[in-house]
């Protein structure tokens, strides 16, 4: 964790707890590292390729960064190196997934020629479910550009996981444009299955994505 000695050489010199969190991770790149690393350790190449744009140089710069102010480890595994958030850097979800809920309008024009990880959407999903639950806990599987994830509605909220080999037998194959907007509420259930591939209990989805669909405008024959 940075301390007074160890300020970032680049720093806002603000006494202000966002103001020092901004120069930490306020630089272009790096919370879309900690997005990256939020479902688990990832290889310096993994990182590499998912975060389409960054030089290799700069992305090693960030690593660095992080590494020195105590929101990323390097850790030794069977495969190589990895890098991890550390407890500190876990904790950067919640500030995430809200800023994920605040500028969630901004996906209403859709995906266009942007870039799109799958793996993004099990950090995207509990966000904009927040205040979901199920008394009774359901596990959703969804497929989308090839990828499965597993989204499970309990009493205390929504989580999304990888679970390769233990997919749900409830399951909506869609694109990300429609599970996005599923999940925001633009689309209603109905027309996210029309749109998609669905097998399983219905009450599933519903349990999933209820709150949210229920709020999307009617359409003719909806």
């Amino acid at each position: 964790m940075v301390d007074q000695v160890n300020r970032p050489r680049k720093s806002y010199g603000q006494f202000c707890a966002l103001a020092r969190s901004l120069d930490v991770v306020g630089e272009r790149w790096t919370l879309l590292i900690v997005r990256e690393l939020l479902p688990g350790p990832m290889r310096y190449t993994e990182l590499k390729t998912s975060l389409q744009g960054i030089a290799t140089n700069l992305l090693a710069e960030r690593l660095r960064t992080m590494e020195a102010h105590g929101v990323v480890e390097r850790r030794l595994e069977s495969g190589g190196v990895v890098y991890a958030l550390t407890p500190w850097g876990e904790e950067l979800r919640e500030p995430l997934e809200a800023l994920g809920r605040w500028g969630a309008p901004l996906l209403a024009p859709g995906r266009g020629d942007d870039t799109f990880q799958p793996r993004w959407l099990t950090l995207a999903l509990p966000a904009l479910l927040r205040g979901t639950t199920s008394s009774t806990p359901v596990e959703l599987g969804i497929e989308t550009d090839g990828f499965t994830m597993v989204l499970r509605i309990d009493e205390a909220g929504p989580t999304a996981f990888v679970r390769p080999d233990d997919i749900p037998d409830t399951l909506l194959v869609a694109s990300p444009d429609v599970v996005v907007s599923l999940a925001t509420g633009t689309i209603t259930i109905k027309q996210a299955v029309a749109t998609g591939e669905f097998e399983g209990d219905l009450r599933v989805l519903h349990a999933a994505f209820g709150r949210t669909a229920n709020a999307a405008p009617a359409t003719d024959g909806d």
